[in-house]
């Protein structure tokens, strides 16, 4: 019970699942392209990922300083088809999703500079 108990807490956040409705779309996902998604800080999309890693939802490999999530191999079928038939009306994710066709279109270092300068203006 305690395998299922981890995937109903990571699945308990609206980011969490945004984020495997979009790996769900896509084969894999970096960090910064999460991070684009979802306009949260780095470090909070890294905590939701580790969540989401924890609970054996997702898996990750690492590409020289970027890191790719994407859905894990033994990814539960029956969530599969939840997500798929309960979110694809949800405007939330739609606009995610052509906010990902975006996303997708730019490179990954292209992405986490503009991340990196972004926060600098903020300070």
């Amino acid at each position: 019970m305690e395998a299922e108990l981890n995937i109903a807490k990571a699945m308990a956040d609206g980011s969490r699942m945004r984020v495997l409705a979009a790996l769900l779309r896509c084969d894999e996902l970096c960090v910064c392209q999460i991070v684009e998604i979802l306009r949260l800080a780095a470090g909070t999309v890294s905590r939701h990922m580790s969540i989401l890693h924890n609970a054996r939802l997702v898996q990750s490999r690492k590409d020289g300083k970027w890191v790719y999530y994407r859905l894990a191999t033994h990814f539960p079928e029956p969530l599969r088809i939840w997500l798929l038939e309960s979110l694809s009306d949800s405007p939330e994710i739609i606009a995610d999703q052509a906010l990902l066709e975006t996303i997708l279109s730019c490179a990954p270092e292209h992405l986490c500079r503009q991340q990196k300068e972004r926060k600098v203006c903020d300070v």
